[in-house]
């Protein structure tokens, strides 16, 4: 996912620009840019990182109180200067940066190209850039009409600035399914895609939903639709510290947000859990109970990380609720024709709230009369506007690629629901509800005791580094952590990993099993205990490694594997958000010693808002 920052004011734009441009840079990219306008336009860009750009502009004039910033991840053309961002119209008119897709983009640059435009780059946003100017131009209008009549005519998804060389007191931006967040400050304002490169300047912002256009002047904004019907702009205030944002002593982002689930856990509990352990109060859904409690299904989507999480929800929400669950890929969902009862009840996960797929799901979902809930991350993205109800999980910004925290405090916001309408359907009694909310509040304690052992993952990480391939193993509430312990690794160390339920390991994977082959295997104490160790028996049976990942004071297993990494003992519904902590620790350790960048995984954006 691209990341784009702005600034209209009276200060100098480039620090502003390149601040929040390396504050965005854990989103993936592969190029980077900025306009500034001081009189005439000057557009820098190149590929590689925000340092590059900073060499590339050390001797070239950089002044200007207005400006745009980019950071690239190629959809249409290839990483390289000439297609990176921001690009400038055919005359020079525009420039213009943006985030996502242009579907129909080659039908209209087929027209401008019959009107005598041409074109540097390989890129859909040239061919925007263009069809502004063409309408500006040609219609003889002004730059505010010549923006919205361009959106009229373009398919597809956009997060756009736009400044224009003859009105250079103004700055546009403007959204389609691509999010963009304006931060108002002292007669000045702050242009992001999300709210990170804003946190420092101001905490105050407008959230634009689909087809709003922000008109941006130094001492005032005025909001209205692409088709020119006046709104009213909201602000609302970030609920974000600079602190969070920043790595505050540890090596990588990741590694703090592992360090940091025992309190994103715990935020995510707080004020929905009584003082006195007894009771679960989730605001976001109280209006919606009556439809949960009747549903004759739950549907869960989710993409990649957040799909692991729904598979543990299903676990969670059939055993306490006893309603039947089925766990899509959003990106399937969304394109098999599925099967929606009007009183199905769809639940969408996503950390970022922008995720396209499951966004596009939410709206079959909709359309098709299902109650849609949302579990998200991000205050103020798409899919809390978009869904019927739902619950943030107040994991705090996560900048690291790789999702850690954001797991676990969904799974966290997963739980309680599964508790709390087992509850309320009297498929729970209230001594097992009691029970369950107190092993909740005891997570995060125990998550602190799990991490205390990192020298020892570390010891661990640094034999199997250079393996090529390692294999999972989980059974129940386990088999959705194996997916997910296998997804981190592969995701950062670029090792091939693979994810399965124990008991399927003889209908295939067994055949990958030698003296080579890393097998971790989760088998912590459940009602499953005695089959995973059946499972290990067949793997030191065929010279196979097992690193187990079992309970504290477990010595059948201790003396049966190669390594074991403890966890505390927990009731086996909970048990996910303690195992997956240690293939965390794995995983970076690992990737760590491989020389891999952790926070930025090749080829990987933090949130996929295009498809």
């Amino acid at each position: 996912m691209c990341g784009i920052v702005g600034y209209i004011g009276n200060k100098e734009a480039f620090p502003i620009l390149i601040s929040g441009l390396k504050r965005l840079e854990y989103r993936g990219y592969d190029s980077a840019g900025v306009a500034l306008l001081n009189g005439k336009t000057r557009i820098y860009k190149c590929k590689g990182k925000v340092s590059d750009l900073e060499e590339y502009v050390s001797d070239k004039d950089c002044s200007g109180t207005i400006g745009m910033g980019h950071t690239r991840w190629a959809t249409h053309g290839e990483p390289n200067d000439i297609n990176a961002h921001p690009h400038a119209s055919m005359q020079g008119t525009f420039v213009v940066i943006h985030n996502g897709i242009i579907e129909n983009y080659s039908r209209l640059k087929k027209r401008l190209e019959d009107r005598g435009y041409t074109f540097h780059s390989e890129t859909d946003t040239e061919v925007l850039a263009n069809l502004i100017e063409y309408i500006y131009l040609k219609g003889q209008v002004s730059a505010e009409i010549a923006v919205r009549l361009a959106l009229t005519k373009v398919v597809g998804a956009y997060g756009i600035l736009v400044a224009c060389q003859e009105e250079q007191d103004v700055m546009f931006a403007a959204r389609k399914g691509s999010p963009l967040v304006v931060g108002v400050g002292n007669g000045e304002f702050f242009f992001a895609s999300d709210a990170t490169p804003i946190v420092e300047h101001t905490n105050r912002v407008i959230y634009l939903n689909d087809d709003d256009v922000a008109i941006v002047r130094r001492d005032e904004i005025t909001l209205k639709t692409v088709l020119n019907v006046p709104l009213t702009p909201v602000i609302q205030n970030l609920d974000i510290e600079i602190g969070e944002i920043e790595k505050s002593g540890f090596d990588h982002f990741m590694l703090k947000e592992i360090f940091e689930q025992s309190r994103s856990i715990e935020d995510t509990f707080r004020g929905r859990i009584s003082h006195d352990r007894t009771q679960i109060n989730l605001g976001g859904l109280y209006d919606v109970w009556p439809t949960l409690m009747q549903a004759r299904r739950i549907l869960i989507v989710g993409c990649g990380t957040s799909w692991h999480a729904g598979l543990v929800g299903e676990y969670l929400l059939e055993e306490f609720s006893r309603i039947p669950v089925e766990v899509e890929y959003a990106s399937e969902f969304r394109y098999r024709n599925p099967i929606i009862y009007k009183d199905d009840v769809v639940i969408a996960i996503s950390q970022s709230g922008e995720t396209a797929d499951t966004l596009a799901a939410i709206r079959l979902a909709k359309e098709n009369g299902a109650l849609v809930i949302g579990i998200c991350n991000v205050v103020g993205s798409s899919i809390p506007r978009e869904t019927n109800a739902g619950v943030y999980t107040h994991a705090g910004p996560e900048i690291g690629v790789a999702s850690t925290k954001a797991f676990t405090a969904q799974v966290t916001v997963l739980a309680m629901i599964a508790i709390e309408l087992g509850h309320k359907r009297k498929a729970l009694s209230d001594e097992d509800y009691a029970l369950l909310i107190q092993n909740l509040v005891e997570i995060p304690g125990k998550i602190q005791k799990i991490l205390s052992h990192n020298d020892e993952i570390k010891e661990i990480a640094s034999i199997y580094k250079d393996s090529h391939n390692f294999l999972y193993l989980g059974r129940g509430y386990f088999f959705p952590v194996a997916l997910e312990g296998a997804l981190k690794l592969k995701e950062i160390s670029y090792i091939h990993a693979e994810g399965y339920p124990a008991a399927e390991m003889k209908h295939g994977p067994i055949a990958l099993i030698d003296e080579q082959m890393p097998v971790v295997v989760i088998a912590a104490k459940d009602k499953s205990y005695e089959k995973i160790v059946s499972n290990i028996q067949e793997v030191k049976a065929r010279k196979g490694i097992v690193i187990a990942l079992v309970s504290e004071g477990d010595t059948i297993i201790h003396d049966m594997a190669d390594h074991v990494m403890e966890i505390p003992l927990a009731d086996e519904a909970l048990a996910p958000l303690l195992a997956v902590i240690p293939l965390q620790l794995l995983s970076y350790h690992i990737a760590v010693m491989r020389g891999c960048n952790v926070d930025q995984p090749r080829n990987l954006a933090k949130s996929v808002t295009v498809e």
